[in-house]
């Protein structure tokens, strides 16, 4: 997780918490990426994150740029078998809720939460 001057040590740790209880949960891989998205298309700059990941197809990747207020959430081929792109929406919304309230730790880990709990739900269906 490239956290960059955005978060402190305690918003780190708390993150890296929800990241692996989230993991433990959903059986997919989740980073997170908070600082300047390189290039005109945050979109793509999130992807191309997403593609140099150990497990890509079973990873999740959320990249928040502050400055651009720009947030991307990118899964995995496997993943999308899991979870559809309504629950991502959901997430994108609650995480852009807290955004917008002042609390970009909170948010993610919301929006992490979210994403695991309905990532989960549907691969014991599966």
């Amino acid at each position: 997780m490239a956290a960059g001057d955005v978060l402190s040590g305690a918003d780190r740790a708390s993150l890296d918490e929800t990241i692996r209880k989230a993991e433990q949960l959903s059986r997919a891989e989740f980073s997170v990426f908070v600082g300047h998205a390189d290039g005109e298309d945050a979109r793509a700059f999130a992807t191309s994150l997403h593609n140099t990941l150990v497990a890509p197809s079973r990873s999740i990747l959320i990249m928040v740029d502050p400055g651009r207020r720009s947030l991307e959430v990118v899964t995995g081929g496997f993943v999308r078998r899991t979870l559809d792109d309504v629950q991502v929406e959901l997430a994108i919304e609650t995480m852009t809720r807290s955004f917008g309230e002042g609390d970009l730790t909170g948010g993610l880990r919301r929006g992490i939460q979210h994403l695991a709990e309905h990532a989960r739900a549907t691969a014991k269906t599966g």
